[in-house]
């Protein structure tokens, strides 16, 4: 079993979880810090119970409202890059032309 540190609130916490699910801790542990971030910019200094009651309360809604689909979806988490579209456009067009080679020299093989 791994281990994960994640900081909510000024706060280190040590999480278990499965092997290779660290990542996804620390992406989901970093959106709770930000509604934590975001409720104590909002209201002012919290007491640490009251900043992740109301972090909480601002995670549920939003997903209230994505269920509902009356919101769209969150910009990815900070140090996630949105793949540019012309960069996945030129790498599908290069596995096509892969593919195609790929298929011209199994044809030459079989008829050697």
């Amino acid at each position: 079993m791994a281990s994960v540190e994640i900081q909510i609130a000024s706060r280190k916490y040590h999480i278990a979880c499965r092997d290779g699910q660290e990542e996804h801790f620390r992406m989901v542990g970093a959106l709770v810090d930000q509604k934590a971030q975001e409720a104590a910019a909002a209201l002012g200094t919290l007491p640490e119970a009251r900043q992740l009651l109301f972090a909480a309360l601002l995670l549920a809604d939003e997903i209230k409202e994505l269920r509902a689909g009356k919101m769209p979806p969150a910009p990815p988490p900070p140090g996630r890059v949105e793949p540019d579209p012309a960069i996945a456009n030129a790498l599908e067009q290069l596995a096509e032309r892969m593919e195609s080679l790929a298929a011209r020299l199994e044809e030459e093989r079989a008829s050697a």
